[in-house]
């Protein structure tokens, strides 16, 4: 709907401190034109009910008339406003309670969902049968797995440190078929770090491998690749380096760091060098004082 600016002549008889009203066209018949029209200044603020060249009625301040009917016409001719009428028939109503298969659907209170888990789980001796018991009747009224509740509380296990519980909830989630994701591999890895269970962090990373060939983020290697360093592994972790390599995965600083000091521990220094003179540079970048300077690096 366009709103166009129309100055009345024979305003300046009838409303003298007004000359200006801005009219938007809504419908037409053969007969009449049908405005809706308004002010921006005071004293007329509302809406008006022309006909022809006169004011029939006049309202200030009154809410129960939202149109007003006027008559206008330019040299004799009503001209129709085409824009107006294609905006009213492409005009289309939203439906509330449409889906949208590309837009994640976030269940209500998840995060009321996610803390009783939180403490549900926390109450429970470390035993599997009572843990899984306990996971299994806190999701058996739900129409649908609630995914978003475990993924918050996992987060919050995560933040709290309790390592153990993040273990038994991801396990849970993943004997459910659910939560598979890059996400909740790498929070069961770190898991697996922290509670030393170097056994289960490598069957989950063979499984990653062998199944999630060509998918497998920077993250995860990285995540493995410090599980081996902090336990001080350099032959597996120059293999899960060699993997990285293999599948065109570039490492980041952190992993070459670690890579070149297990390559040290092997005595393999030609190796070292290659692996520094290939992913690291003479130079790196940092901000000093809000300005981005360049300093040689220490390697």
């Amino acid at each position: 709907m366009t709103a166009n600016t129309y100055k009345f002549s024979w305003f300046s008889s009838h409303l003298p401190w007004y000359p200006v009203v801005h009219c938007a066209t809504l419908w037409r018949t053969d007969q009449v034109t049908y405005h809706r029209c308004f002010s921006l200044e005071p004293p007329l603020q509302n809406f008006f009910l022309t006909q022809g060249n006169r004011v029939t009625s006049l309202a200030t301040k009154v809410s129960i008339f939202p149109y007003a009917k006027c008559s206008h016409n330019q040299g004799g001719k009503s001209k129709p406003n085409i824009r107006a009428d294609e905006s009213r028939k492409n005009v289309k109503k939203d439906g509330k309670g449409r889906h949208h298969l590309w837009k994640k659907r976030d269940p209500a209170r998840s995060g009321v969902k996610a803390i009783n888990l939180v403490r549900i789980i926390s109450e429970l001796p470390n035993e599997k049968e009572a843990v899984y018991g306990a996971l299994d009747k806190w999701a058996a009224w739900e129409t649908e797995f609630p995914l978003f509740a475990a993924a918050k509380a996992l987060r919050i296990l995560r933040e709290n440190s309790q390592w153990l519980r993040v273990i038994q909830v991801a396990k849970w989630m993943l004997s459910k078929g659910q939560g598979t994701t890059m996400g909740t591999y790498d929070t069961l890895l770190l898991a697996f770090d922290k509670d030393n269970r170097i056994d289960e962090a490598e069957s989950l990373w063979n499984m990653i491998l062998h199944t999630h060939t060509r998918s497998i983020s920077k993250r995860l290697f990285s995540r493995m690749i410090s599980l081996y360093d902090h336990h001080n592994m350099p032959d597996e972790l120059i293999e899960v380096f060699a993997d990285m390599e293999e599948l065109g995965v570039r490492p980041d600083e952190d992993t070459i760091r670690r890579v070149t000091h297990a390559f040290k521990i092997l005595g393999q220094e030609d190796k070292q060098k290659m692996v520094v003179k290939k992913y690291l540079s003479r130079w790196k970048y940092i901000h000093f004082k809000g300005e981005r300077i360049r300093v040689r690096r220490d390697i």
